[in-house]
């Protein structure tokens, strides 16, 4: 079998290809193609999978293709995680919204608008492509706005297409870390929209222990997903939140720090991307791969300590020695595709959290509206699990947001500024009509035309 990975030269597919070495075999994977349009930088992201790969002695294929459609010939699973408009179209979101007074994080509020509508039409595009070339693969999004870009190519007819996104893998990996148990001996309920998710159950081996969680101050401070919270307000809520509700629960916190930091989240990425191509670029990599290797996962673990400290006032760490550093695991998005593809292979269900059409779930949202939720996956299909009715403060918030999505969706379809700022209005982060028409403009200015 095979996967195809649309965005190739993405800096995390050297880590999904380690991750991918422990399965393959397993999950009857041969081959890995990569594609993207940056040539020179997929050149240096090829050598470092091939080496992943061939230190460990693996038998894994891994090669660049020259075009889209040569990737995806052939492809059983598609992966797209692409980028549009670079690292500086991250900088230029967040400096936007910033001197306007709002978040520009690139997935929430006005920062995800602009990067779903730069990056929507090219997406629609591929999809067309992958329809005629491989209609049975099945379609794994990692491209942020995970939620809004999956609900546009599903509203499209695309209808193998699966939201993927590693924050509650990652949650639940570190809670299970931290109480002691197994990932499989986990259980946790999750429902709302991609970056905009509550936690309702959690059950170790059977028995319910949130309540007990949400009491534990140690457990809400050791766990980093939850320590940005005041934990009166998880004990209130009674549940546990997705990390990204940060940007809702403590809005003012958040801009501030992000307005009176040295450099914000898109800025540093940036900063640090170009200063690992370069010296990349510099090595002799065939002659010393170990060694580019060393440099690859400095910068990485620099991206990685880097994460959400800006927006949330903590310091990063960044005492990192090259020398011995180890790839990860892969357990980000590629460890949730992993587990997906394992769980269609299997006749055993596996409790994975996803982003599909509801089809029933919560009944406070339409059967086609895209949601993340927990979900049985096998052999019998990816079927989201009942949520039912939900609390009233979460319910107009998710509502609030699926608004938005098909606004912008709207938006993007019929090219129209107006209903642009018909779906930033209501957006709670902005919740202003001048304030969304002046950022519309902004970006507008900033792209030499939003929907050229």
């Amino acid at each position: 079998m095979k996967i195809a990975v649309i965005g190739g030269a993405g800096v995390r597919t050297v880590i999904f290809i380690n991750g991918l070495l422990d399965r393959y075999k397993k999950l009857n994977i041969t081959e890995v193609a990569l594609f993207d349009i940056d040539k020179d930088k997929l050149k240096v992201i090829e050598k470092l999978c091939k080496y992943v790969v061939s230190r460990k002695n693996e038998e894994l294929k891994v090669y660049s293709a020259e075009t889209a459609k040569e990737a995806v010939t052939n492809a059983d699973y598609i992966v797209t995680t692409l980028r549009v408009g670079g690292d500086h179209s991250r900088t230029m979101d967040e400096e936007i919204a910033t001197k306007l007074g709002v978040i520009g994080q690139e997935t929430t509020g006005v920062g995800g608008f602009s990067m779903a509508v730069r990056t929507i039409p090219t997406l629609l595009e591929y999809c067309k492509m992958f329809k005629e070339t491989a209609p049975n693969a099945w379609i794994f999004n990692f491209t942020n706005p995970s939620g809004l870009v999956t609900q546009a190519l599903r509203s499209e007819g695309y209808d193998r297409v699966i939201g993927i996104c590693d924050a509650p893998s990652s949650m639940k990996f570190r809670m299970a870390n931290y109480l002691g148990t197994t990932e499989k001996d986990l259980y946790i309920e999750l429902f709302g929209l991609n970056h905009l998710s509550w936690v309702r159950s959690v059950k170790d081996k059977d028995k319910e222990i949130l309540e007990d969680l949400l009491h534990n101050d140690k457990f809400l401070q050791d766990v980093q997903e939850f320590r940005m919270f005041d934990p009166e307000l998880l004990r209130y809520l009674h549940m546990l939140p997705n990390e990204y509700l940060y940007y809702y629960y403590h809005r003012e916190q958040a801009l501030a720090h992000m307005t009176n930091a040295e450099s914000m989240r898109g800025k540093t990425i940036e900063s640090v991307n170009k200063d690992m191509m370069r010296e990349l670029r510099a090595m002799d990599m065939d002659a010393d791969p170990h060694g580019a290797l060393q440099t690859f996962l400095y910068y990485m673990e620099k991206r990685e300590q880097s994460y959400m400290s800006v927006e949330t006032g903590a310091e990063a760490k960044l005492d990192i020695q090259k020398g011995n550093l180890e790839v990860p695991d892969g357990m980000g998005y590629a460890g949730v595709m992993l587990d997906c593809i394992e769980g269609m292979q299997s006749d055993e269900a596996r409790s994975l959290v996803l982003s599909l059409p509801n089809n029933g779930s919560m009944n406070c949202l339409n059967d086609d509206d895209v949601i993340e939720v927990t979900c049985n996956v096998s052999k019998k299909g990816i079927i989201p699990v009942k949520i039912g009715d939900v609390p009233e403060h979460t319910r107009i918030l998710i509502q609030n947001i699926k608004y938005y999505e098909k606004k912008t969706i709207e938006a993007i379809k019929e090219k129209s500024l107006e209903k642009a700022v018909d779906a930033l209005t209501l957006h709670p982060l902005i919740n202003s009509y001048s304030l969304a028409k002046e950022l519309v403009e902004a970006y507008d200015r900033a792209y030499d035309g939003l929907f050229k």
